[in-house]
């Protein structure tokens, strides 16, 4: 009796944990193709005479934005960081992984200890440190800030993996003349790809949410939107027209949320390889 309470109780909590999560997803989907006076007469409601595409093509061609720009703009972010923090992360995570003194394992406490620190606090310092070396309101400046909050996850990902790897691959790739940088990217990394593209799909995630950073780091004077900060400048000073909010919502979540649906399993699975490899 008392299992089946529990199961039930259990059951109960998961419910309203998917309410939670699904009745905001749910009024962003019907409320973008129904015109500002059904949402707010109606929010919840569904009038399938009224629904219509209009309202995403309307958003998709605003004049005060450009939401394809913006999706332009945060693949290009994406790509740049993921392949930035892969550059940085994956040669060092080797040599952590595979040194065996104390301050090896001091450095990794160092970059983990990143995991611990929100994003947000870091802004107000590193918008002083992007001032002093110009790049505050650049790409370039931008790009470096999110690939350094990708460290430290990245960093945990690849060491606990790399050191699921037998070191007698890399004693056999010595024995044949290669380098401890040839002997990473030619043996050690194309083994790496389970873990790697668990990484990429975190960061890519990461990149394409993240509203605060490139909101304050680039800023609506550098021109330069990304898929959240559009959403942004959707909302009016005085107005807001919810028939152009709602269609640029989905517009912004769209994307993430079927990229995160088929990928969930390559998440699980890499995350889980290294606990089983070897």
């Amino acid at each position: 009796m008392s299992r089946r309470i529990f199961r039930w109780s259990g059951a109960g909590v998961l419910a309203l944990l998917a309410a939670v999560m699904l009745v905001p997803l749910y009024l962003v989907v019907v409320n973008a193709f129904k015109p500002a006076s059904a949402i707010r007469q109606n929010p919840f409601g569904i009038d399938l005479g009224g629904l219509s595409t209009a309202y995403l093509k309307s958003a998709l061609s605003s004049p005060d934005y450009n939401v394809t720009r913006a999706f332009g703009v945060t693949v290009l972010f994406v790509v740049l960081v993921n392949a930035l923090s892969l550059l940085l992360a994956g040669p060092a995570a080797y040599v952590i992984a595979r040194g065996t003194s104390v301050w090896h394992k001091v450095l990794l406490l160092v970059f983990l200890a990143g995991l611990f620190i929100p994003g947000q606090v870091l802004v107000i310092p590193v918008i002083y440190v992007l001032r002093f070396l110009g790049l505050m309101g650049t790409l370039p400046g931008f790009v470096l800030y999110e690939t350094t909050l990708t460290l430290p996850i990245s960093m945990f990902l690849y060491v606990g993996y790399i050191r699921s790897i037998p070191r007698e691959l890399d004693e056999a790739a010595q024995i044949d003349g290669a380098g401890r940088l040839r002997t990473f990217w030619q043996i050690v990394f194309p083994l790496m790809r389970p873990i790697v593209v668990t990484a990429v799909i975190l960061h890519t995630i990461g990149v394409w949410t993240d509203f605060v950073n490139p909101q304050i780091v680039l800023g609506p004077s550098s021109g330069l939107y990304t898929v959240m900060t559009s959403v942004y400048a959707a909302i009016g000073l005085h107005t807001t027209d919810l028939s152009v909010l709602y269609p640029t919502l989905l517009l912004a979540i769209a994307p993430v949320l079927i990229f995160f649906v088929i990928m969930q399993r390559k998440i699980v699975g890499g995350l889980t390889a290294g606990a089983t490899k070897g």
